[in-house]
């Protein structure tokens, strides 16, 4: 909204120009997102434990989970709020790949608010159960996935799938691009919901890799510098850098009240919507298959679980102490901010890496 309101202002006054950059409203989003995070989180907070909105813990966890039984839930509503708000405020409001990239969220936001929400009211339930769950996350994906296919068919949208490390390989998936789209949103939705089982290491983990991508998006919407770096360039995605900054800031403005001890959880309304904006951005700007290196400790994570219900399933036998991977180091005597830190520093390692194959190519 501002930028419709204060860019045509440049032609009067020359420092309204800055508005024109991407950068510049990048930075904006995230002080913006950051502080209505910070401003809204009190009485957010206040209003769920009025409510008594809080976090049941399952008896089969870590034993030490037990004290944050009634921790508010569902906080996933403040990321969600100040991204869409200030995205939209800084938005050039005309871009259709940022219009995606919200309604990819917002979908995700809506289907874990749901399953908080059965949660809270009927406790026996849980929420969805995994099918049900499962398949409103498929439908999603194929509307974020069919809404670029059909940006393909109007040449606005590029369904040819990058290999990091291969020049030359980079083949067009036609039709193979929906269920494609499907998988990328379904498995990064889940492996970001798994990993949120520690006060902040989902929240720390997602800035991150938000960051990472924000750098990913600014680089395929610019075209000198796509072509410098041999990827590929998607005409106008640079302006979902401007909501990859939004991620960034709502992630850090959260992670103030999500951290060690957490007094409030994002619940699957946080989870579900992160790992969909990040998929959904990893798939608008082409960079799918660097999303394992980017988000390789949310691939660690869920194949932890994998590994640990396909060995119990074939041999009898559990392969970790308990799964999710962070559990397995909580069970094993590390205390629960050495857990986090220590993956937030894998994420950290795997963001550097991702940014290093920018010249591997």
């Amino acid at each position: 909204m501002l930028y419709q309101l204060l860019e045509p202002l440049s032609d009067l006054w020359f420092p309204f120009n800055v508005f024109r950059y991407i950068t510049f409203r990048t930075a904006c989003a995230a002080i913006t997102a950051l502080a209505l995070t910070m401003l809204l989180a009190p009485g957010v907070v206040a209003r769920l434990r009025r409510n008594q909105i809080g976090q049941r813990i399952r008896g089969d966890g870590p034993p030490a989970h037990s004290t944050k039984e009634g921790t508010p839930t569902m906080g996933g509503l403040l990321i969600v709020a100040a991204v869409v708000i200030s995205t939209i405020v800084w938005m050039d409001p005309s871009n259709r790949f940022v219009w995606v990239a919200l309604g990819g969220t917002v979908g995700f936001a809506a289907l874990g608010f749901i399953d908080d929400y059965l949660g809270v009211v009927h406790p026996r339930r849980r929420g969805f159960s995994v099918r049900s769950k499962f398949i409103g996350e498929i439908l999603i994906g194929l509307l974020v996935g069919g809404a670029l296919l059909a940006m393909s068919f109007n040449g606005l949208f590029d369904t040819r799938l990058a290999f990091p490390f291969f020049k030359e390989l980079s083949p067009h998936l036609g039709w193979w691009y929906l269920p494609f789209a499907v998988l990328v949103l379904v498995a990064t939705s889940n492996a970001v919901n798994l990993t949120d089982g520690l006060d902040g290491l989902a929240t720390g983990s997602m800035l991150v890799a938000s960051a990472t991508y924000l750098v990913f998006a600014y680089l395929a919407g610019h075209v000198q510098i796509a072509e410098y770096l041999n990827i590929l360039y998607v005409r106008e995605v640079g302006e979902v850098t401007v909501f990859c900054g939004a991620l960034v800031g709502a992630c850090l403005g959260f992670l103030w009240y999500n951290c060690f001890p957490a007094e409030v959880f994002m619940g699957d309304t946080g989870s579900l919507a992160l790992g969909g904006a990040i998929g959904t951005v990893a798939l608008l700007i082409k960079q799918e298959l660097a999303l394992l290196l980017v988000g390789g400790l949310f691939v660690i994570e869920a194949l932890s679980v994998i590994v640990q219900v396909g060995s119990f399933r074939l041999t009898g036998k559990r392969p970790l102490r308990m799964a999710p991977l962070h559990h397995h180091f909580e069970m094993s005597g590390w205390s629960e901010p050495k857990v986090i830190v220590r993956f937030w520093i894998l994420a950290i390692l795997f963001a550097m890496m991702s940014l290093a194959t920018l010249k591997l190519r």
